[in-house]
């Protein structure tokens, strides 16, 4: 267990595809989740993070928006591995920040609702059928396993990308 240190853009393993963990690969997966909450933890405001984040090419992300003002739905703490979409639906568009991107946010089109399929650290299987925020997070740390960030989804970098005045 431990809080790493998380990757910035322009870091080249941030616009990498993680691969898939498999099933023998359950040690792995417990302790990138550990140090995925540990270092999500270690912000303050922050929701979710995944594993590229921390230079780790898995496919695992965590999200938590408990206690969270915009959050609709929550599921509490979901540690994911493998996560895919399996239905989505909707759409609104709503500002997001990254760890990665520190310094910078942006206007962002998503689907207001997700279900989402995958595997908790020890195999057992999990779905998660949610809206709004929590489903934009999910959707946004699922990106980051596919090698795409926030600033790859907005409509117009000239009008939808902002300074952050601050993170915390």
């Amino acid at each position: 267990m431990a809080v790493r240190e998380v990757l910035r853009y322009p870091n080249p393993v941030l616009k990498t595809e993680a691969r898939a963990l498999d099933e023998g690969e359950r040690e792995l997966a417990e302790r990138v989740g550990r140090d995925l909450l540990d270092t999500m933890r270690s912000f303050p405001r922050c929701v979710g993070i995944a594993a590229p984040q921390l230079g780790e090419l898995v496919r695992m992300i965590v999200v938590d928006v408990t206690d969270h003002p915009k959050a609709t739905a929550c599921h509490g703490e979901l540690v994911l591995v493998n996560p895919r979409v399996v239905e989505s639906s909707g759409a609104a568009v709503a500002r997001e920040g990254c760890l990665s991107i520190p310094d910078l946010t942006a206007n962002v089109r998503r689907a207001t609702h997700v279900t989402i399929e995958a595997s908790a650290p020890d195999g057992d299987p999990r779905r998660v059928e949610t809206e709004g925020f929590e489903a934009r997070c999910l959707l946004h740390e699922i990106d980051h396993l596919d090698g795409i960030l926030f600033l790859d989804r907005v409509d117009s970098l000239a009008t939808d990308v902002f300074r952050r005045k601050s993170y915390g």
